[in-house]
């Protein structure tokens, strides 16, 4: 699970240090997975000017967020009954928690003080760790994406 700033660095921004996880993403090697919300602040985020981002640029980090990137459908309501989760100061993050719960991950990576923070509570309440993304590219296997919960 991926966080805004985490695709910007993937996708849009190439930045060397994710070239481990672009790698385990195109071999499926990982998964990483988004839903109409976090989909919808990606490409929200993705338009701002602020990012001094050419239309190729925008497009090309669109194209791969939507081949690399599995968006899933989720019940909220169920999942908010079975697991609770610590509250994230920002509440526009708070979305990148309940998707990791929802899908399962082990892992939600982020550069987000605010979430960061939370890893040790997420990962007692719902089973995952909040992760700085060089924490991947330092790992020989991204096997933290890749192990789902059954």
């Amino acid at each position: 699970m991926l966080d805004t700033n985490a695709c910007l660095a993937l996708f849009a921004y190439a930045d060397p240090s994710c070239a481990t996880l672009l790698a385990a993403l195109r071999e499926g090697r990982v998964r990483a997975v988004a839903n109409l919300a976090t989909r919808t602040e990606w490409l929200q985020v993705l338009a701002r000017d602020a990012l001094k981002l050419d239309d190729n640029r925008r497009s090309r980090a669109v194209q791969l967020f939507d081949a690399l990137v599995t968006t899933i459908g989720t019940d909220p309501a169920a999942a908010r009954a079975a697991v609770s989760l610590p509250r994230c100061r920002d509440r526009d993050d708070q979305m990148f928690l309940e998707l990791a719960r929802d899908a399962g991950a082990v892992a939600l990576y982020t550069r987000d003080r605010e979430l960061l923070k939370l890893s040790q509570r997420t990962q007692r309440r719902a089973g995952f760790v909040v992760r700085r993304r060089r924490t991947v590219t330092a790992a020989a296997t991204c096997t933290s994406l890749t192990e789902h919960r059954s």
